[in-house]
């Protein structure tokens, strides 16, 4: 029996593909907003949230040649992996892949109520997966995205809940990879709520550990699979403060009780955190004095973004300012994944 179900050729393939996304110094963008919820980033600016201005502005972005040293990767949702250039008509993923830039796709379908909780969810999508997936690498993706969503409260999140997201990001994982498709496995714990940093590292261990027993179950191959989890803080409400390295070292020490050292890297959520924050914990995460076997790196959607729709307000003649801002947010994210960013940089 080949170890994983997968090939030896496909193991490399997807070794490979995950390594290159982990590349020390670079991270992901998350360009993966569907029509629904980038208007929520649109609206703000003012700008209209119609299928032009959303093709142009992932355009503006992917087109960012100075952004490429800092980004190794770049998560679309469906509407945009089939947009194309509009001066030479290129696909988008074509365009970044001749830029270096490894293509992504979210492949799950949202979330609904999961029955018999206190309206915690559970992701929607298995149906149809693998014919998505091939597809979708067929036309030049290389790696996947499905988000598991968890909450912290009086009841929750229940061991039925962690159980029932575990055993869909697993299967979602394996299909990805007998289809050629990197999976990158999404459980987020919200920062929502007045926990404090000590109950979410607890929350957090327990769905990390939950999650790799089923991956484990299902014979995903982890070397092919990368990470993208909460940092471990405090709910947005909590009333106590914690400084900067503690919210570090709570991440690290979490994650080395229990993620594997197979894993090429984890990518972390901003997850409601603005760009300065976003930035500052994944600085000193790449601080903490403790043994972190893997990239410790950024697949950031807002706080990659935020201050680039600022400048950009939906109007081309901005489109400059708007790249620098990209730049500027991708390069010190660069170097925070590597614990070298400082607030002169």
């Amino acid at each position: 029996m080949a170890a994983y179900y997968l090939s030896k050729d496909k193991q490399v393939e997807l070794s490979k593909i995950a390594q290159s996304i982990a590349t020390p110094g670079k991270g992901i963008l998350a360009a993966d907003e569907p029509a629904g919820i980038i208007e929520s980033r649109f609206a703000p600016m003012n700008i209209e949230n119609n299928e032009e201005n959303r093709r142009y502005y992932r355009q503006l972005l992917f087109r960012t040649k100075e952004s490429r040293q800092h980004i190794s990767g770049i998560i679309l949702c469906h509407e945009t992996f089939y947009h194309k250039t509009d001066d030479d008509d290129t696909s988008f993923p074509r365009l970044l892949t001749a830029a270096g830039i490894i293509p992504g796709i979210t492949v799950d379908r949202g979330l609904i109520v999961l029955g018999g909780t206190d309206n915690e969810t559970i992701t929607q999508g298995l149906d149809g997966l693998e014919e998505r997936c091939r597809e979708y690498k067929k036309n030049g993706a290389q790696f996947a995205k499905w988000r598991a969503a968890l909450k912290i409260d009086k009841n929750c999140p229940s061991q039925l809940a962690i159980n029932e997201n575990a055993s869909k990001l697993a299967r979602y994982a394996s299909i990805c990879q007998q289809c050629g498709l990197v999976p990158i496995v999404e459980p987020e714990v919200s920062l929502d709520g007045d926990h404090d940093l000590e109950e979410c590292q607890r929350v957090t261990e327990n769905v990390l550990a939950t999650v790799y027993k089923a991956l484990s179950d299902h014979h995903v191959y982890l070397e092919g699979t990368l990470l993208k989890p909460n940092i471990v803080t405090p709910g947005k409400d909590c009333t106590k403060t914690y400084s900067v390295e503690q919210i570090a070292e709570a991440t690290v020490t979490a994650f080395r009780r229990t993620v594997p050292t197979a894993v090429p890297g984890i990518m972390f959520l901003s997850g409601g955190h603005n760009e300065e924050n976003s930035t500052a914990y994944l600085n000193a995460i790449n601080r903490v004095n403790l043994y972190k076997p893997w990239t410790l790196s950024f697949s950031y959607g807002r706080a990659l973004q935020t201050s680039v729709l600022r400048a950009w307000k939906g109007d081309k003649n901005n489109s400059e300012q708007a790249r620098n801002e990209f730049i500027r947010l991708a390069r010190q994210n660069g170097l925070a994944s590597l614990g070298r960013y400082e607030l002169s940089n």
